[in-house]
């Protein structure tokens, strides 16, 4: 069986998707999925069972021995949350116990990481290195931090020796795509102005506040959801080295580019209104953040990713104007 915490979320749910294209559906969704809905995300999905995260402690000491490999993707990913002990609590203990649990009873291990770990981007984005260069690392917010504590924990205990056969930290940039509608103000831009775009709206973007660079051209590693998910499985299926890996484009692109994008796929040209960033988030406001493959291509894993431009096309064609827009 196959575990996917966090299976009826943005990332979780299309790995379900990619693993049912794959033949399999003894998947264990791990996930709450309350009143809203997310339920939607995984309506067209064939699993064996849903199990939520309370229970799982519970769920893995009754048929642990089943288990073939943990996706751990769940997570609180709101980069605006400011209560830590929740954070920690759902980000961090929860982690550490499935690290625990798959090292002792000696099975893989997948979770997801972030890009929010990298800060503003001061020390680079790369993925290489031990735990001296991962430390150099400052998040931003409380987010970050957590996934950066956890970097962190997982090296210290690898170093130690005390880690599953296989683990795989997987640091992703700036995802979108189907499934991320429970998002809310958390979905993409494409996402949440597609509609607009299309009416003729005027779209908001933030003014530059640095010398240099244009209003709109602040960058982002724009990355699809499904070559997330194809990286990810990759990794599960062939790496022969366990560690932390960024999974992005591997370029940088502007917000300007990615809402020109959005209204090409509309058959529109978008009107783009150009407003002060808040004073608020200015002096921590990136502009700039590029995953770095070289780690992830040395592995192995050659496949190209999506250009900005097909993955737009695909999200707003295939999923967001037509009636039923998930995956």
């Amino acid at each position: 069986m196959l575990v996917v915490t966090g299976g009826g979320g943005f990332i979780g749910s299309v790995l379900a998707w990619a693993l049912n294209e794959a033949g399999r559906a003894d998947i264990v969704i791990v996930d709450r999925f309350g009143s809203d809905e997310k339920w939607r995300n995984i309506a067209k999905r064939d699993f064996f069972e849903i199990v939520t995260i309370e229970a799982l402690p519970g769920w893995l000491e009754r048929y642990g021995g089943e288990v073939e490999v943990v996706f751990h993707l769940g997570a609180n990913s709101s980069t605006t949350e400011r209560d830590a002990d929740f954070v920690i609590e759902t980000n961090l203990n929860a982690s550490i116990a499935l690290w625990r649990w798959c090292a002792t009873q000696a099975k893989p291990l997948i979770y997801a990481s972030s890009a929010a770990t990298y800060g503003d981007g001061t020390q680079g984005f790369d993925d290489a290195g031990g735990l001296a260069e991962f430390k150099r690392l400052k998040p931003m917010n409380l987010y970050g931090w957590s996934k950066h504590a956890f970097d962190l924990w997982a090296l210290r205990e690898a170093a130690r020796g005390h880690a599953p056969p296989l683990w795989v930290g997987l640091k992703f940039f700036n995802v979108f795509g189907p499934n991320e509608y429970h998002k809310a103000e958390m979905m993409s831009l494409v996402a949440k102005n597609h509609a607009k775009i299309a009416a003729g709206e005027t779209i908001r973007l933030f003014k530059s506040h640095r010398p240099g660079i244009a209003d709109g051209d602040q960058k982002r590693d724009f990355v699809y959801v499904k070559d997330c998910v194809a990286a990810l499985l990759w990794l599960w299926r062939h790496a022969k080295q366990s560690g932390i890996y960024n999974i992005g484009s591997g370029e940088a692109r502007s917000f300007r580019e990615l809402i020109e994008a959005t209204g090409m796929a509309c058959g529109v040209r978008p009107k783009i209104d150009y407003v002060d960033t808040p004073p608020e988030i200015r002096s921590n406001y990136q502009y700039l953040t590029e995953a770095k493959l070289s780690r992830l291509r040395a592995a192995g894993y050659n496949a190209p990713f999506t250009s900005l431009e097909d993955a737009v096309r695909d999200f707003v064609t295939n999923y967001l104007a037509t009636s039923d827009p998930y995956l």
